[in-house]
């Protein structure tokens, strides 16, 4: 990773790391080969020319760039969760009721 992406990691709370190093790991278990970079002060992974951020925020991790008819119906399923158009917003205890497969699912869907 690039240096910018990694000080941006070792600085994420401890409270929300957790839940950071496993949408990480999970959009690279989808997509190994995705390039990590840093992009309007957040980590970017790109696929070709789509792209997802996953960034911490004050209550939890938001994934940015997720949007309907790219999302796997994530946004229909979990519509609480959606801060935006384009944005979910997670809370460690919202993340904990998800699976894996459903967050690699939804990276796949944005990211394909």
């Amino acid at each position: 990773m690039k240096g910018e992406v990694q000080k941006y990691i070792e600085a994420i709370p401890p409270e929300y790391r957790p839940l950071f190093d496993r949408l990480h790991a999970l959009v690279l278990q989808v997509h190994p080969k995705a390039e990590v970079g840093f992009s309007y002060k957040m980590p970017r992974y790109k696929v070709g020319p789509r792209r997802i951020f996953v960034a911490v925020w004050k209550h939890g991790v938001s994934i940015y760039g997720v949007g309907p008819g790219a999302d796997a119906g994530f946004i229909a399923r979990h519509p609480d969760l959606i801060a935006s158009r384009r944005t979910i917003r997670l809370r460690p205890e919202d993340a904990a009721a998800l699976s894996d497969a459903e967050f690699r699912e939804t990276f796949r869907a944005a990211l394909d």
